[in-house]
């Protein structure tokens, strides 16, 4: 596996009155290639939630390019861009299937942090799920 690729249809609702993608549909389309990311390798987000651990967003920003319209069939493309155990940050590219064309690229950056929100380092608190997101990281690189 390289990086993995969610398809995803536009519906009417996540577009404006011109037939355009309104730009806040691109981040729930970047939550949902990171969940099939994270679920590609057996586990979810769910699982590392109930051992403790969770991933709060710190930081995200989208680069426009082109926009998606209406019925378009895109592709999101996610991979583990860095990791540390503290943080870890995913890339995102957002790709019309038909033609390849790169529309949007996205970048989010998200802590580890324990039920309460206190950060952690993962690496140290939860061996097992490190292993695992290390994993995850390794499969994404091109």
């Amino acid at each position: 596996m390289n990086i993995n690729e969610t398809k995803i249809k536009v519906r009417y609702a996540e577009t404006d009155q011109m037939g355009v993608v309104h730009h806040s549909r691109y981040y729930p389309w970047f939550e949902v290639g990171r969940t099939e990311l994270f679920a590609s390798g057996g586990k979810t987000y769910g699982d590392m939630e109930k051992e403790g651990v969770m991933m709060p967003l710190v930081e995200t920003r989208c680069r426009y390019i082109i926009p998606a319209r209406y019925e378009d069939e895109l592709i999101i493309k996610t991979k583990v861009a860095s990791l540390s155990g503290v943080k870890i940050e995913f890339e995102y590219d957002v790709i019309r299937q038909n033609d390849g064309t790169l529309l949007a690229k996205g970048y989010t950056l998200m802590a580890f942090t324990d039920l309460k929100f206190k950060p952690v380092n993962l690496k140290k608190q939860n061996p097992a799920f490190w292993d695992y997101i290390v994993d995850l990281k390794e499969k994404t690189q091109e």
